[in-house]
């Protein structure tokens, strides 16, 4: 299986040449991806050959290890065709993670030491013009075939591109490379980088930047989907699906994941209301969010607050967490402020990962704009999902594991990484580690929020809910702020699906805990289910129940074969 997956991971680097930068492969540093429809056939072509690789062998030849490499890359291969198939790129318009965010987030993720990379930087910059073109070329292809994206995606993205072309060269993030002291280099190499990248700019990324911008506001914005058909079944319901299998790993129907959510809504809400009578005396949901929302305490007044709180919490878990782990990670995670270019229509927060060469450590990444909307009582859990004990402890850990084939290491079932990271908020205030009542308010509130997330998904994208009740919805069963709720909303709309994974993934790992206490009594080890459910890297939800179950079996004092009886609700 080694050889298979070694193929298949040189084909995803040779594809994507930024991850390849992303992941410490400098040999790429030159290259921007292929976005044309030659180089889908291409990719197509080369995943149908590994498909039928991985296919052809018998998992009954294989010991644990491979069975759960050939099981974890077929998945990634069928998800991989699956997007193909959706088609995304020919109407996604993308104000979180679009070209105008993504490629001014590029020097940071690509450090020049030497002047032959600073040489590949310069042609990496020249090549975001063509494929900003390719990008271009491909919304064009969507237009032609009644495919298009939302007007609230398309006006965010006019309005982000209009704040960028209005700067000067000067200004951009993408000339910053050039203004950084290197006084290892001679002046003539400093002279030459500074001409080079700044010529790159002039000549190939800003004109098509603005090229990008004309097809957006004269092409695109007046054909754009209202907001009272988002959802991506107004263009192929049949890519909905798909997509719920590509986040999930289980073959779901919107129908049982909208009522899902509606039971886990109303469970949380009546959460809310009892803590809410504890701290306020309010336990009606409206009035405690109106309530929260009109006392100015309950909000930073200032940046660096949210900063420090994110830092306060982050360095409190480190603390507390070896007590309930086994493993850790041995690279530390950093708070990190998210940059002016994405601020305005990013989410709360983000993680980013290692640098497996150790030259960027985990990277907790915190808003902190309008910090007079940012809620006090949310930092804690929004530091323990998205750093310790949540993205950063799994995903370093993945980075870090041995023996493990790379798309393993790098890749992984959505359900997985979000539902660990949801399932740590939930741990965090089991061992004690929210300051009060307050912040297990917020922790309530972010639990209904991602119950929220299966309703408002499904409703969008399979039921003909309009933007305006997703949002309503979201406002009546969590706390909050509706600044958050609308950027919330939009990103369900450009990322179809994903945003079912974190409750599903989290009742999974729940409902896998639950068994295994039942089943082991005395002798279930917290440790030891983290460490199982950590030690095999991003999992598919099938996969990691069979694992739980082996750990069961193995740790019971007496044989035996069963698997667990609890079943997540979702599988």
């Amino acid at each position: 299986m080694k050889k298979i997956a070694d193929e298949y991971w040189e084909g995803v680097l040779r594809a994507e040449p930024r991850r390849a930068t992303f992941l410490g492969d400098r040999s790429k540093d030159a290259l921007m991806e292929d976005v044309s429809p030659e180089a889908e056939v291409r990719d197509r072509a080369r995943l149908e050959a590994l498909l039928a690789k991985v296919r052809a062998v018998s998992p009954a030849s294989l010991d644990e290890k491979d069975e759960v490499t050939r099981s974890s890359l077929e998945l990634q291969i069928r998800n991989d065709l699956d997007i193909l198939d959706c088609g995304l790129d020919e109407w996604t318009v993308d104000p979180l993670e679009g070209p105008q965010v993504d490629l001014l987030n590029m020097p940071e993720l690509q450090p020049v030491k030497t002047p032959e990379q600073g040489r590949d930087m310069v042609a990496r910059w020249r090549a975001m013009g063509p494929y900003l073109d390719q990008i271009a070329a491909n919304l064009r292809r969507g237009l032609a075939r009644g495919k298009v994206a939302t007007r609230a995606a398309v006006s965010k993205s006019i309005e982000q591109l209009d704040d960028l072309l209005a700067r000067p060269l000067a200004d951009w993030p993408l000339l910053a490379p050039a203004k950084e002291t290197r006084e290892d280099w001679s002046a003539a190499d400093r002279a030459r980088f500074a001409s080079d990248l700044e010529a790159a700019l002039g000549d190939s990324v800003r004109p098509a930047f603005e090229r990008y911008r004309s097809l957006l506001k004269d092409e695109i914005l007046h054909r754009a989907r209202p907001p009272e058909r988002p959802g991506v079944g107004e263009i192929d319901p049949a890519a909905y699906v798909r997509m719920m299998r590509v986040h999930t790993s289980l073959d779901l129907t919107p129908e049982r994941v909208h009522a899902t959510g509606l039971e886990e809504v109303a469970r949380i809400d009546a959460e809310i209301a009892a803590l809410g009578k504890k701290l306020f005396g309010i336990d009606a949901l409206p009035a405690l969010r109106s309530r929260l929302a009109h006392d100015p305490k309950m909000f930073f007044a200032t940046r660096d607050e949210v900063a420090a709180k994110a830092e306060q919490a982050l360095r409190r878990a480190e603390a507390v967490v070896p007590r309930h782990f086994g493993r850790l990670p041995k690279t530390r995670c950093f708070v990190k402020r998210i940059e002016p270019h994405e601020e305005k229509f990013s989410t709360i927060a983000y993680y980013r990962e290692p640098a497996p060469d150790g030259s960027r450590p985990g990277s907790y990444y915190i808003n902190t704009s309008a910090p007079e909307t940012r809620p006090r009582y949310e930092a804690e859990a929004l530091a323990f999902h998205e750093a310790v004990p949540g993205h950063h402890t799994q995903i370093a850990i993945a980075q870090e594991l041995e023996g493990l084939p790379e798309f393993r290491k790098y890749t992984g079932t959505t359900a997985y990484v979000e539902g660990w990271a949801l399932y740590t908020e939930k741990l965090a205030d089991e061992i004690g580690l929210y300051g009060g009542d307050l912040d297990r308010l917020g922790m309530l509130s972010f639990d209904a929020w991602r119950a929220c997330r299966l309703v408002v998904d499904t409703g969008l994208h399979a039921l003909g809910w309009s933007r305006a009740r997703a949002i309503d919805f979201m406002t009546g069963h969590t706390l909050l702020a509706s600044n958050n709720i609308e950027n919330e909303v939009d990103r369900y709309i450009v990322w179809p699906a994903q945003a079912l994974a974190y409750k599903t993934g989290q009742l999974e790992i729940l409902a896998l805990r639950a068994a295994a206490r039942a089943k082991l009594g005395s002798r279930f080890d917290l440790k030891g289910f983290h460490d199982t459910v950590l030690e095999e890297g991003a999992v598919a939800l099938p996969v990691l129940r069979e694992r739980v179950s082996r750990w069961i079996e193995a740790t019971k004092p007496e044989a035996g074969s069963q698997k667990p009886e609890a079943r997540g609700p979702l599988l």
